[in-house]
């Protein structure tokens, strides 16, 4: 067993990175693209067959949703680093106290989130002014999403531990099992048992239950330092703090941008029905080039801790440019390609010219420039990578979120159009990615110099 976990492992602190970082990178990219197809299947299963009431129904919760669950994923940053930290330091100890610590939070941070989605979505739902015709079957959905929370937590933490130490294949085979029984599953329970949205919420909880118990068996049955005994579960008061110290940042940053990305939404739809299915369609386009800029992040993420904790720091400046470089190269040619071919991709959604016409206008600013949003979040990744995590966290917040609400409420309200909104989000990007580069260049150079001493 210990040589059958030892082929999934990976020695981050030793060259020549490219290829280690390609290895890590193309699983961890193609699970992201397959959370967002199954995500993307769930909607079109319910749209075709459930109706457009019960599509609107599960549509509305999204960024709800996102608001309550963000705050806890960003925990499982935490313990990627730390988890990649100590096994590239080889602390043994420290390195299994953080796994038991992590898998325990993960099934509290799941426990507590099962109550406040089952308490907050009437309320919170109501307070967003979802439709009455919809409210009941919104509520319905999020209620029964929230049961699997516990699960979805376990996931998370325990792909995670398993990224910390060079692994992301097995958590790509268990998320493409889980994914097919969801897609099936919505089917079964949708069409043949008319559940509609009850029955692509229930789908949602068994996939996510499947792909928390791979996930927790292959810590349990493997022979290495991070493998889990379920008997020992606990948590280490030190261990949590530091995961807290890292994570509780990301955690936030992620929920304040959420509410940020509300008020952005409102602004779009001042433009009306039709700008809105623009953008929602340019959105979608845009969801896959993230992704496949954002698992950059999460790589360095993970590289930069096995070498922080291996003490290899001159590495850290290596992995760092050659992540920049590939970023930017996805980011320039997947963004470009797809508003060159944005007239037929988004066909896909609408065939609707002015649809389209709206969907374009988002398109040519956002993918044209969407490598400064993959090379901005690489230099957070590696800043959280080195322990550092308030600091990303206040420069986004200010450079990304509070940037754009400014802009909203004076340059956009003296020109009010689509391409004066748009055009903040490259601008924003520019600005936070040169306030990063910074703090980064100070923050190595003392590691550099404290190496040297």
């Amino acid at each position: 067993m210990a040589k059958s976990a030892a082929k999934y492992e990976m020695d981050m602190c030793s060259g020549p990175f490219l290829g280690k970082i390609l290895i890590f990178y193309i699983p961890l990219m193609l699970s992201s693209v397959l959370q967002l197809l199954f995500n993307a299947a769930d909607i079109v299963v319910v749209g075709r067959f459930a109706g457009n009431q019960a599509l609107a129904a599960v549509g509305s919760t999204s960024s709800l949703i996102n608001l309550l669950v963000n705050f806890f994923i960003g925990l499982s940053i935490g313990a990627n680093v730390l988890v990649a930290r100590f096994y590239g330091a080889g602390q043994k100890k420290e390195l299994s106290e953080m796994v038991h610590t992590s898998i325990m939070t993960a099934l509290i941070s799941g426990v507590i989130l099962v109550f406040a989605g089952i308490l907050v979505a009437g309320p919170a739902l109501r307070a967003m002014g979802t439709p009455e015709d919809v409210i009941d079957k919104s509520i319905l959905y999020m209620r029964i999403y929230f049961i699997g929370m516990p699960f979805t937590m376990a996931y998370n933490f325990g792909a995670a531990i398993l990224r910390a130490i060079g692994d992301t294949k097995r958590p790509l085979y268990y998320l493409l099992g889980a994914g097919i029984v969801n897609v099936a599953l919505n089917l079964l329970f949708v069409i043949v048992f008319s559940m509609s949205v009850a029955g692509v919420a229930l789908a949602t909880v068994i996939s996510q239950a499947i792909s928390a118990i791979l996930v927790i068996r292959c810590l349990a049955l493997s022979d290495a330092d991070y493998k889990l005994n379920l008997k020992e579960l606990c948590i280490k008061k030190d261990k949590l703090l530091k995961m807290m110290q890292i994570g509780l940042p990301a955690g936030l940053q992620s929920s304040l941008f959420s509410i940020s990305n509300v008020l952005i939404q409102s602004s779009v739809n001042s433009f009306g029905s039709i700008a809105m299915a623009g953008n929602t369609a340019a959105s979608n386009i845009e969801g896959f080039i993230y992704i496949s800029m954002n698992a950059f992040s999460q790589t360095i993420i993970s590289f930069t801790g096995q070498n922080y904790g291996a003490k290899q720091y001159k590495n850290i400046g290596k992995i760092l440019l050659l992540c920049q470089v590939m970023v930017a190269f996805v980011g320039l040619v997947f963004g470009n390609l797809a508003y060159l071919g944005s007239g037929v991709l988004l066909q896909i959604y609408s065939s609707d010219a002015e649809v389209i016409r709206f969907g374009v206008l988002r398109l040519s600013v956002i993918c044209t420039t969407y490598c400064l949003c993959g090379m901005m979040d690489v230099m957070v990744g590696v800043l959280r990578g080195m322990g550092y995590s308030v600091m990303p966290m206040l420069v986004s917040l200010t450079g990304a979120c509070l940037f754009r609400i400014v802009w909203i409420y004076t340059i956009f309200r003296s020109v009010h159009s689509l391409w004066c909104l748009y055009i903040s989000y490259p601008i924003s990007w520019f600005l936070t990615l040169f306030v990063h580069v910074i703090c980064f260049a100070v923050v190595y150079r003392r590691l550099l110099k404290r190496q040297t001493v």
